[in-house]
């Protein structure tokens, strides 16, 4: 049986260039998400969410290559945002907001997903109220590979937002949205690889 790997099948979306922001169309992908707030490091939530995220994930797999089609989880992603964008840009993560999600192949079923969810609830108990498994639309975007901590980001979202944007003429469409490439309990700090992405508009 043959095992899709998606970073490979739809590379464009695992890959991006460091240094620079590229542009690309994103597709409409479903994914299993959980939502919080706070400071991912101490708050209660982001542990759970990624807790009941992989558990989740990999039985929705299993269950897929027993039906026969083999797939590899993709990396977690993260959506990003604050109330005052300055906190996110400013690194202020007790007041940020955020969708952490994995995402699944279109031939998911919503009862595979149910099923999942059934499963992982043995071990786990109660699932986090907003775990659900649902479509992403970014559609077009702008995005980079950064290299190094993800306390580093900063300054190259500050020049995404305060400069590129704006001389292209384009808006924000959507929360910011990061693709983790690397395993952080195997990567040092300043060799993680990390998609920055960020959905927009024409202004």
């Amino acid at each position: 049986m043959s095992r899709i790997d998606f970073r490979k099948t739809l590379a464009a979306l695992y890959t991006a260039p460091a240094g620079r922001f590229a542009e690309i169309d994103v597709p409409a992908l479903g994914f299993v998400k959980v939502d919080g707030e706070g400071d991912p490091n101490v708050a209660p939530a982001y542990r759970r969410a990624i807790e009941w995220l992989y558990p989740v994930s990999y039985a929705m797999k299993f269950a897929a290559k027993a039906a026969g089609r083999d797939y590899v989880v993709p990396p977690l992603e993260g959506l990003w945002w604050a109330d005052d964008p300055a906190d996110f840009v400013a690194r202020r993560k007790e007041r940020w907001r955020w969708t952490m999600m994995i995402m699944a192949p279109d031939f998911i079923e919503p009862s595979v997903f149910e099923a999942a969810v059934e499963k992982a609830r043995k071990k786990l108990g109660d699932a986090p109220a907003t775990l659900r498994f649902e479509p992403l639309a970014e559609g077009r975007a702008l995005q980079t590979l950064h290299v190094g901590r993800y306390d580093d980001e900063g300054p190259t979202l500050a020049h995404l937002h305060d400069e590129i944007m704006p001389a292209r003429g384009l808006d924000f469409a959507g929360p910011h949205h990061e693709i983790y490439l690397s395993d952080p309990r195997r990567t040092a700090p300043e060799k993680l690889k990390t998609i920055l992405r960020q959905p927009v508009k024409p202004i």
